[in-house]
């Protein structure tokens, strides 16, 4: 309530300014519309941007086709103060390329992405992103630099934005073919990628083709893209944390630890300990189609379609000790040590007929598809009265078709030992088993299944401007939204596993690459060997059973992977625009209302009260709805202090809505550790109250000195507690009882400051550094005791510099991000440490049509380090550098 009279009473301040302020000078406009060239005239036309708005925003721009800084967008977006990058969405670990991004300290899924101002559908190529961890932040991965003519950062909400971005949104903008200078352009990238520890090249190809008559009247654009890349990442993974030892056995009496070491009784052990070779095929393919048409002088029609196809075919292997099947009931021998609560050292001596490892060989078929089709009117009604219209529907689609799996123990009888080294380095660890093919002694498989992420919306916009010759009303921005959009997440069909074994056994085999994970240290196995995918795909594929169509008890229709979330969003603003002598901002409400629509599943025991059943087990179905309207006011104020001084004053309300995953997912779990995740659809929106700050110098052309500050009160954050339910288990095939993370409603806050940096020196060199400080903190207490929000680093900088004249070009610069919450492991919290990425541009222009550019990714070939706690790691992975040469040609 304090929070909410504080911003009513700095909105209404803002009123009162305008209405008593001087007359106006020159209209309220929105961003400018900007071509630049080079890296000098990009840095000038993105300050002059970020200047001349009246929100608080970050500009990147670019010129040619793939020039932005940096490959990925997300991976330039990173390098403005403020703005986080991850790269990955569940618990796929750390790769090379960043996937997600976040704004000032917080999740993804609370920083909204836009195209064009408007929604795209997205999905992932990774299993547990499809369906049981899906979040509201958009894959970038899909979202190829060429396709950019700038990217703007909206870090102070206005009532016109779209809501759903808590924090802040990322609107992606494209190139329109009447923009351009000429009649014809053509433009082209031909190049390769160079992925040192994947040992591979790989084409990189893209191409802009636009013509415009000579009236301006008429524009048809066309891009395309080409691009494929190979991956190995190369790790050692603890993929269900540590457990605490209990002493006893499944009756509850007391076995050989709890008689013989009860000072082991509440200690913490590793339950896996895995060396993990990750290899993936990345190729992208797609492209962009706008055309646009002027019938008359005051009437623009457009029309856009963009689609995006990744095929991510994948490999997982982790061989790993298997701490959590004897830990618990053998005594390790004398001279272990437990510190801090965790068995940090132990050798056990081994046991007859106890396996000390387990194999995981996990081959999987993925895809990953965004598309978007676009009608738009840009009407000027009259010399005061603007009007724009837009018609859109959006589709992403991921999808894991096949997965081919194979689940060995090995390692029988010989014993195991491990001694751990803090969160900083790997777990050493040994077995004395035997561990070659012939040593199998049992073979297990699940999840040739199919597992498809549906997303889908459907919207309809109307924006109207009108405009007041005098006054300092400058403006008046109003109009309505509708969308409907629906996520849902499905498993019909899959395959029963006959005697596989019988045919893998004697299947191919390889063995991972020599030098394997000598980037991240440790001793632990690394002379392994595997199947091979095309032996792993033959067997399970010859001797398994595909059952399709089959919605009954004998089907293999997993009902409880699937869940549907429908939402039906109406929205209507108002925002007055205003300026006088020296000053400019915007005042505006947002009303908001949406209709939801929650269709999940609930695993039942008694099949007499269940409404489906398949071989997965019974089931029952569960609906909810639940409504939400809100008015959400936002002003924004700039003040020119001075020709070169400018300060900023935001206040504002903003709105996300849960995680999909969160609101529908029914429980599923992980059958070897037995943990998992569910949903709560009874989740209300996370509804911030926001303050910003700036005070920027513009001290000389190119040159900025800013300081700001922000906080952020986040009502119904939504954090993860965790409880026991029965779920079913492909291992047993019957119901099992697991620890599950279920989401709940919390509060938390957010303050931070932000600092920036820019300065040319001479002619051709020049520097730019940011920090951002974020103090991030929840009303929900952890499992580890702590209160830290997700997704919050406490600093984050960025420092670079450049050469360039008109021929050659360099740009050097280094991110650092320290550590954050990710999520839950388990029942425990886990987090990502503190890394820094160092890369590389070079450039040469060797003619007015040819330029040839280098890039380096990666350079310093960062380790990526994850734990549970200061005793406890998690995960260390090592992916290598990446190196792109590249061909520009343009007409």
């Amino acid at each position: 309530m304090h929070r909410k009279t504080l911003l009513s009473a700095a909105i209404a301040g803002c009123l009162a300014f305008s209405a008593h302020a001087q007359e106006a000078q020159p209209k309220a406009t929105d961003l400018d519309t900007v071509t630049v060239t080079g890296i000098r005239g990009s840095m000038e036309k993105s300050l002059d941007t970020k200047r001349e708005a009246n929100a608080r925003v970050e500009v990147v721009t670019a010129e040619d086709v793939g020039k932005l800084p940096a490959h990925n967008v997300a991976d330039t977006l990173q390098r403005l103060p403020g703005v986080n990058i991850s790269s990955s969405s569940a618990d796929e670990g750390g790769f090379d390329e960043a996937d997600r991004v976040s704004l000032r300290g917080t999740s993804p899924s609370l920083t909204q992405t836009l195209i064009n101002g408007h929604s795209v559908g997205s999905a992932d190529w990774f299993v547990l992103s499809q369906g049981s961890n899906v979040g509201r932040s958009v894959s970038y991965t899909l979202l190829p630099s060429e396709l950019v003519r700038s990217v703007e950062v909206n870090k102070s909400s206005q009532a016109k934005l779209q809501d759903g971005g808590t924090t802040g949104t990322v609107n992606i903008i494209t190139r329109k073919p009447l923009e351009f200078a000429k009649q014809i352009t053509a433009e082209a990238s031909i190049g390769a990628v160079r992925s040192d520890q994947a040992k591979s090249n790989d084409p990189q190809l893209a191409g802009l083709f636009n013509y415009k008559n000579d009236d301006n009247t008429f524009g048809v654009m066309v891009q395309a893209f080409s691009q494929k890349r190979e991956l190995r990442r190369e790790a050692q993974e603890l993929p269900s944390g540590f457990f605490q030892i209990t002493g006893r056995d499944g009756n509850g009496n007391l076995n050989e630890v709890g008689l013989n070491n009860p000072d082991l009784i509440g200690v913490y052990a590793p339950a896996l300990l895995g060396s993990t070779l990750f290899e993936q095929t990345r190729e992208r393919k797609g492209g962009l189609l706008s055309l646009q048409f002027k019938p008359a002088d005051n009437l623009t029609l457009g029309v856009e379609g963009f689609s995006s196809k990744m095929d991510a075919n994948n490999y997982n292997r982790n061989f790993m000790l298997w701490g959590g099947n004897f830990a618990n009931s053998e005594s390790p021998k004398p001279g272990y040590v437990v510190k801090d609560g965790v068995l940090t050292n132990a050798t056990y001596a081994g046991k007859p007929g106890t396996n000390y490892a387990v194999y995981d060989m996990i081959y999987r078929e993925a895809t990953a598809k965004s598309n978007y089709v676009t009608l738009d009117a840009d009407w000027q009604v009259n010399d005061r009265l603007g009007a724009k219209f837009q018609a859109g529907s959006t589709k992403g689609e991921g999808s894991t078709p096949r997965q081919f799996i194979a689940e060995v123990t090995l390692a029988a009888n010989g014993g195991a030992s491990w001694a751990t080294h803090g969160n900083g380095s790997p777990v050493d660890w040994s077995l004395g088993g035997g561990t070659d093919p012939s040593d199998v002694t049992s073979f297990g498989t699940w999840g040739n299944q199919e597992v498809t992420a549906l997303d889908k919306e459907k919207w309809f916009t109307a924006d109207f401007n009108q405009y007041f010759d005098n006054g300092t009303l400058n403006s008046i921005d109003f109009g309505i939204r509708y969308a409907d959009h629906k996520r849902e997440a499905l498993s019909p069909e899959g395959a029963s596993p006959g005697d596989i074994w019988s045919a893998l056994k004697n299947g191919a085999t390889a063995s991972y690459p020599g030098g394997f994970a000598s980037n991240i240290g440790g001793s632990f196995p690394r002379n392994l060997w595997y199947f091979t995918p095309a032996a792993l795909k033959e067997a399970i594929l010859n001797n398994s059973t595909w059952l399709s169509g089959n919605d009954g008890p004998t089907g293999r229709h997993n009902y409880g992977a699937e869940w549907k979330v429908e939402e039906k969003n109406f929205a209507g603003y108002v925002q007055a625009n205003f300026s006088g002598d020296r000053w400019s901002g915007n005042v505006g409400l947002r009303y908001v209302n949406i209709d939801q629509d929650i269709d999940t599943y609930q695993a039942v025991s008694n099949p007499a009260n269940a409404d489906v059943s398949s071989l997965f087990g019974a089931w029952k179905a569960l609906s909810f709805n639940n409504k939400h309207d809100r008015v959400l006011p936002s002003a924004n104020l700039k003040f020119d202090l001075s020709d070169d001084l400018v300060f900023r004053f935001a206040a504002s309300q903003t709105q996300t809505l849960p995680d999909y995953s969160a609101l529908g997912a029914a429980s599923s779990g992980s059958d070897l550790s037995r943990t998992g995740s569910g949903g709560n659809p009874k989740l209300n929106p996370v509804v911030s109250t926001n303050f910003d700050a700036n005070l920027e110098w513009y001290f000389m052309p190119r040159g900025l000195l800013s300081v700001g500050a922000y906080s952020m009160n986040l009502k119904d954050y939504v954090a993860f507690g965790t409880e026991k339910q029965m779920l079913f288990s492909e291992l047993t095939n019957k119901l099992e009882e697991y620890q599950v993370a279920v989401p709940v409603n919390s509060n938390g806050k957010v303050t931070g400051v932000e600092l920036a940096y820019e300065q040319p020196i001479g002619d051709n060199f020049g520097v730019n550094a940011n920090y951002t400080y974020a103090d991030g903190s929840t009303s929900h207490t952890w499992a580890d005791g702590s209160n830290n929000l997700l997704g919050t680093s406490k600093n984050t900088y960025n420092v670079g510099g450049y050469f360039e004249n008109d021929t050659f070009g360099a740009r050097v610069s280094y991110t650092y991000r320290s550590a954050f919450l990710i999520g839950l492991k388990g029942a425990n919290p886990y987090y990502q440490d503190d890394f820094g990425t160092l890369s590389l541009s070079l450039s040469y222009k060797a003619t007015d049509w040819m330029s040839v550019s280098f890039d380096a990714l990666n350079l310093n070939n960062p380790s990526l380090k994850y734990y549970q706690s200061a005793s406890i790691p998690s995960a260390f992975y090592s992916n290598g550098r990446q190196y792109y040469l590249n061909f520009r040609f343009k007409y």
